[in-house]
């Protein structure tokens, strides 16, 4: 089966814990806090497998949930850092957050990497906390936690030039006849319900790939037909080859034809008219094929327009179609889908989160609580180690620095409310 887009969850491992932990050794007094750090969790990172050609691995497994890092020890020795979760994707796969839509990474190229999702770093223990006023401190931090996020994966076929046309215009025959590709054949529309690719090579050793997609009907744009299905590849396209049924054994005008498929790619990006087109005339064998050629040139009007005459099935005229689109692909440079921003190594995608710009938010819940929630406090609490009392005056005074108390009593808190935060409730004290 071709799957060409899925949703999955990912999430960075979570940072270790660090220690709280004393030196107790014969013949040293007062030996000193030694508790170490707790190591990085891992990160998730996705990379490019030319091998693959299909999003079908990730219809069974949807959830890839990256290793926590080691917490750390007595004796200051610190964690271990958790190793990275490595994803396999096919070139050609653009992943979206799914609540933002954002594009995080566009990845086509065999070995390129992309960080989805963030480990947390390690929480430190409580060697790093001690100071001349307390130089034994329990007091440490728990890992951060690894940032989790569901994304949207969506396949979009690597092929440099891509054959678009109505249903039954003859793509699949043309494919078949000139590579090696073994599209299914038929002769009802659409027949070719995935995007099949193929390797051709013109007669003076020169070689792209071709793409023949699902057909085209009026409407696609809005997703009736296969609709997205196909304009979805075609985006990457350089070249666009537009097979057109010249016979009208259809039924069809082929100029109407021409014209209704050239409004859908319009409608659907506008980006997709940048690129060079070249016009086959299939099935020339047939009867008022000829007739219906030069009605279309003159409804056409253009002296540009690179119009070839063939038959797939007699194999006629093949070979100054080929090479002239090896010719617009050698002159036609390639277009990005997505700005992404890149880091200094090569192929390396960098992303970065983007906080929530107020720390925090408070609202009320049916009971009447106070509900605390926020990217910034929700990540300090749950780096907090409630067993220690120290942790907890530390905790406070975050809050309080970060304006948290103030906010509240300006909502109206008073002695005794409840708080909340996540799944924990506190006793709002003046």
């Amino acid at each position: 089966m071709f799957v060409d887009h899925v949703k999955i969850y990912v999430k960075g491992g979570d940072g270790g814990d660090g220690m709280v932990a004393f030196r107790r050794e014969k013949y040293i007094a007062y030996g000193g806090p030694a508790g170490g750090d707790g190591g990085k969790g891992g990160d998730v990172v996705f990379i490019v497998d030319e091998g693959l050609r299909t999003l079908m691995d990730f219809r069974y497994q949807r959830h890839f949930k990256a290793p926590r890092g080691e917490h750390g020890m007595s004796k200051n020795k610190h964690g271990k850092g958790a190793e990275d979760l490595v994803v396999k994707v096919p070139p050609g796969t653009v992943v979206k957050d799914l609540e933002s839509d954002h594009v995080i990474a566009d990845l086509v190229e065999h070995g390129q990497k992309a960080v989805i999702a963030k480990g947390g770093r390690g929480g430190r223990g409580n060697s790093r906390f001690a100071t001349p006023q307390n130089p034994a401190p329990e007091l440490s931090e728990k890992g951060e936690p690894g940032l989790e996020r569901e994304v949207t994966l969506e396949l979009k076929v690597l092929a440099d030039a891509g054959l678009v046309g109505f249903p039954s215009v003859g793509k699949s025959t043309l494919l078949s006849v000139v590579s090696a590709a073994k599209p299914k054949i038929a002769d009802y529309h659409f027949t070719t319900l995935v995007p099949n690719l193929g390797m051709v090579e013109t007669e003076d050793g020169r070689a792209f790939v071709m793409a023949d997609l699902p057909g085209l009907i009026e409407g696609a744009h809005e997703g009736i037909g296969l609709g997205h299905q196909f304009l979805r590849h075609i985006e990457r396209t350089r070249v666009i080859i537009h097979v057109i049924d010249m016979s009208g054994m259809e039924g069809r005008d082929p100029f109407e034809d021409y014209e209704t498929i050239n409004e859908e790619l319009e409608k659907y990006n506008l980006r997709l008219t940048e690129r060079p087109q070249i016009i086959v005339a299939n099935k020339m064998d047939m009867p008022n094929a000829e007739e219906n050629l030069q009605a279309f040139k003159e409804k056409l009007n253009d002296e540009q327009a690179q119009i070839f005459p063939i038959s797939a099935v007699t194999r006629q005229g093949l070979d100054p179609l080929l090479f002239a689109v090896m010719d617009l692909l050698e002159t036609t440079p390639e277009f990005p889908l997505y700005e992404i921003e890149e880091d200094e190594e090569e192929h390396a995608v960098l992303y970065k989160h983007e906080a929530e710009e107020a720390n925090f938010r408070i609202t009320r819940d049916d009971d009447g609580a106070f509900v605390l929630s926020g990217y910034a406090l929700e990540r300090l609490f749950k780096m907090t180690d409630f067993n220690f009392d120290q942790s907890v005056r530390k905790f406070a005074r975050q809050l309080r620095g970060m304006g948290v108390d103030d906010a509240l009593r300006a909502r109206g808190a008073q002695d005794g409310d409840i708080v909340r935060i996540m799944d924990f409730e506190f006793e709002f004290l003046e």
